[in-house]
């Protein structure tokens, strides 16, 4: 079996798992509603910006709501954008690994909440710029896996500085939309979440 192939199904038996556990912990209804809200929002911007070469607010949008509400939160955020956004502009092969590392940028910036990246609009922009690369990485390890042969460190080499161009506009757009509208959106829903637990 191809190694591509083979890693995308254990990829997507991941999701399943990831999602069953997230299906039967203890979930509020309103956290339900707002991780598919905050997911629609960023496939709608993926979809909006698709003109634009590798350039969508998307993973800023999902890192930010790592940040305000935790690793799950971020992680069903980011899978969920990447599904419902190729709902429109198309699943294959690469769907699986477009919600692993959209899920895993809401993921990890859940586990920095508390350092207070997303409160400092300089060091949030940064974060988001290596996060633009972070994500287009794991992307071109799909390409390779699936595409290329043979697999040796040439083709790998030849195939991130083919990329290198389109992963420096992601990266560019990460940290711009970081830079103007990060600080804003993480304390818009940092005042929805505390509204939420006041509400409890």
């Amino acid at each position: 079996m191809n190694l591509g192939i083979a890693l995308a199904a254990l990829l997507l038996g991941m999701m399943a798992l990831i999602l069953w556990l997230y299906e039967n912990r203890k979930t509020n209804v309103r956290e339900i509603a707002l991780v598919s809200t905050l997911s629609a929002l960023a496939a709608v911007s993926r979809i909006f910006f698709a003109a634009l070469p590798n350039i969508q607010p998307t993973t800023f949008i999902v890192m930010t709501s790592g940040f305000v509400f935790g690793p799950s939160f971020g992680f069903m955020t980011g899978a969920l954008a990447a599904f419902l956004s190729n709902n429109f502009l198309g699943h294959g092969p690469w769907t699986p690994w477009q919600m692993l590392a959209w899920g895993l940028a809401g993921f990890v910036s859940g586990l920095l909440g508390e350092s207070g990246i997303h409160k400092s609009r300089i060091i949030f922009t940064v974060y988001a710029f290596v996060w633009g690369f972070l994500f287009d990485w794991l992307m071109n390890l799909w390409h390779w896996l699936f595409f290329i042969y043979p697999l040796n460190l040439r083709s790998f080499v030849a195939v991130y500085a083919a990329s290198f161009y389109f992963d420096m506009l992601h990266a560019a757009g990460n940290g711009v939309f970081a830079f103007l509208f990060g600080k804003d959106l993480a304390n818009i829903l940092g005042r929805y979440k505390d509204k939420l637990t006041y509400d409890r």
